[in-house]
């Protein structure tokens, strides 16, 4: 599947043309072109590398997957690849998309590697600047950094939502909620780790894209260039906050329940100790032995308020104590 777009002067002029008719429109010096590829097979897209006149490990780093977010440069191009993320709407976990980028002088060369990635919301961003169009490439570019740097902070975001969310639980009673708290930051830490993956490495990307020996950045464009790499530092400093905070959310679950199992032991012990007085003295007058009252009804009544003083005096000091 192949979606293709020209732009003259600043101007769409054409959509969904061939690929074929991709080098006849890069003849025209005023013509941009943009390709996007959904997983092409490699005799495919091995041709479109040799009509276009690119290297053989861009072509092979854009069809192989799981590559780090990087930029590598080439005498007539420059390759990047980079991840848009997502949170999943039922839980802490995280969609990540891989998405391969072609520079040319006149082109713009995306692969996708799954269909995840929110196209139509990147090619509609394109339409909402239309004074930005006569820039070419670097125009298409900043798009396609703008929309993938935006998908990293909303994630961010979201993620931090999920864990105030935690905090509300983290002193709820119950197994149930200390369960949740468990589940849930674990799953956090393990988003976080992977989107810090995807978000760090931007900051070398966007800002080796603003290097004059480049040549990829127009002098107008660069405001825009500098406000993504300020939404990628951002994005970058919150990772790392949240992923201390997590692993903070993670220590005070375990305080919490360690500081629950004291105050049960406390409460299990001042009871033991309680029902220990009668067990004692009801002990020592069931031996088979004369002892002082045996016989007599007032040995009776001299265990019996003995069990009473002594277990309402331990009762008393406990809860003064706040072990009960």
């Amino acid at each position: 599947m192949a979606r293709t777009r020209l732009y003259r002067d600043g101007c769409l002029v054409e959509e969904a043309f061939p690929v074929r008719d991709i080098s006849r429109h890069l003849a025209d010096p005023s013509s941009t072109v943009w390709l996007d590829l959904y997983r092409p097979n490699r005799a495919e897209f091995t041709a479109v590398g040799e009509e276009l006149g690119l290297h053989e490990l861009a072509l092979e780093d854009a069809l192989h997957e799981g590559q780090r977010a990087k930029l590598d440069n080439y005498r007539t191009h420059h390759f990047l690849s980079v991840y848009a993320v997502a949170v999943d709407p039922d839980g802490a976990g995280l969609t990540m998309s891989e998405l391969a980028v072609i520079l040319t002088p006149q082109a713009l060369i995306t692969v996708r590697k799954d269909a995840a990635f929110a196209l139509d919301e990147l090619v509609a961003r394109w339409d909402r600047a239309p004074a930005l169009a006569a820039y070419g490439v670097a125009f298409l570019l900043h798009g396609l950094l703008d929309y993938v740097v935006d998908g990293h902070f909303a994630a961010v975001r979201q993620l931090d939502e999920r864990i105030e969310e935690l905090d509300d639980l983290l002193f709820a009673e119950g197994g149930r909620q200390i369960q949740t708290v468990q589940r849930q930051s674990y799953a956090l830490r393990k988003s976080l780790v992977r989107l810090r993956r995807v978000v760090l490495p931007m900051r070398e990307v966007v800002n080796a894209l603003m290097r004059p020996d480049l040549d990829v950045v127009d002098g107008p464009l660069l405001p825009y260039y500098r406000d993504v790499y300020d939404h990628v530092l951002r994005a970058g400093e919150w990772t790392e906050s949240l992923r201390d905070l997590v692993a903070s959310v993670m220590e005070t679950n375990l305080s919490v329940q360690a500081n629950r199992m004291n105050l049960i032991m406390k409460k299990v012990t001042s009871w033991a100790a309680i029902i220990a007085v009668p067990t004692a003295i009801t002990g020592f007058y069931g031996q088979n032995l004369p002892y002082p009252g045996f016989g007599h009804q007032s040995g009776f009544v001299v265990s019996s308020a003995v069990i009473v003083v002594v277990s309402l005096t331990l009762y008393f000091a406990f809860k003064h104590w706040d072990w009960l």
